[in-house]
């Protein structure tokens, strides 16, 4: 393996992450504290508690999984669409360095990123409620595995996207409604049985079920089925881009 091509791309891309710390970080957990600001406040004193757990408190693995997974796919699409952008893509694929070492250089750093952030937003959160992680080792797997595999999804979409627009195509209309509607902000045994059977089917609902377990083991789905889709998805992502490098898909065109 080309350790020093890998770790040329990572320093590349957490440099960007350093000249841009306001956008990249701050501007995230700002975001963070205003809803725990608004909804803590105004929703957590009509709905004091969910299952025990004060109302603060229980938003904050879905808010810690909105960042994680929309900056993600933000640092991580922007990562590779830019060299596509400017055509030094051409430079990296005509380097000695395989299509592996490229995706582990850009996800590796849009991955670590977005760690960090997730890690800033849960020391914040200690700031505004009472927090108690039951079960901090899965609550860190969770983490590791949500920023590599939407990493890993936000590539696809850098490589996919022909134009700064549709950059924001995906997060905007698919990303971010299924986040609002996968439990943040409330357990899914709140809604009618009709809609608990339509939620299943949004996949950021295990992961913010999952992720919500290692905080207060309280889940809408089994622990186990979590992580196995969680599984699946970085499966299917990983297949995604062997099939991108393996055609040439709109890098060698």
């Amino acid at each position: 393996m080309n350790i020093e091509a890998v770790k040329a791309i990572y320093r590349f891309e957490m440099a960007r992450a350093r000249r841009t710390v306001f956008q990249s970080i701050v501007s995230p957990v700002i975001s963070t504290a205003l809803y725990f600001i608004v909804f803590g406040s105004a929703i957590g004193s009509r709905i004091t508690q969910i299952e025990g757990i004060t109302y603060g408190s229980f938003i904050v693995p879905g808010l810690i999984m909105l960042m994680v997974l929309t900056q993600s796919i933000a640092n991580a699409s922007f990562g590779i669409y830019f060299p596509k952008f400017t055509g030094t893509i051409y430079e990296i694929l005509s380097a000695p360095i395989s299509s592996f070492e490229i995706v582990l250089g850009y996800v590796g750093a849009a991955a670590t990123k977005s760690l960090i952030l997730g890690l800033i937003i849960l020391a914040t959160a200690h700031l505004f409620v009472p927090l108690e992680i039951l079960h901090p080792f899965w609550m860190l797997s969770f983490l590791v595995l949500t920023c590599i595999t939407f990493s890993l999804f936000g590539f696809i979409i850098g490589v996919w996207a022909d134009g700064f627009e549709k950059l924001q195509i995906i997060p905007l209309l698919m990303i971010t409604p299924l986040v609002f509607l996968g439990g943040t902000f409330y357990s899914i045994s709140m809604l009618p049985p009709f809609w608990q059977t339509v939620s299943f089917f949004n996949p950021v609902v295990y992961l913010v079920s999952g992720f919500r377990w290692s905080f207060f083991e309280m889940a809408d789905v089994n622990v186990w089925f979590s992580l196995a889709m969680i599984g699946f998805f970085l499966a299917l992502c990983m297949g995604t881009i062997w099939w991108i490098f393996k055609t040439g898909y709109e890098i060698k065109d």
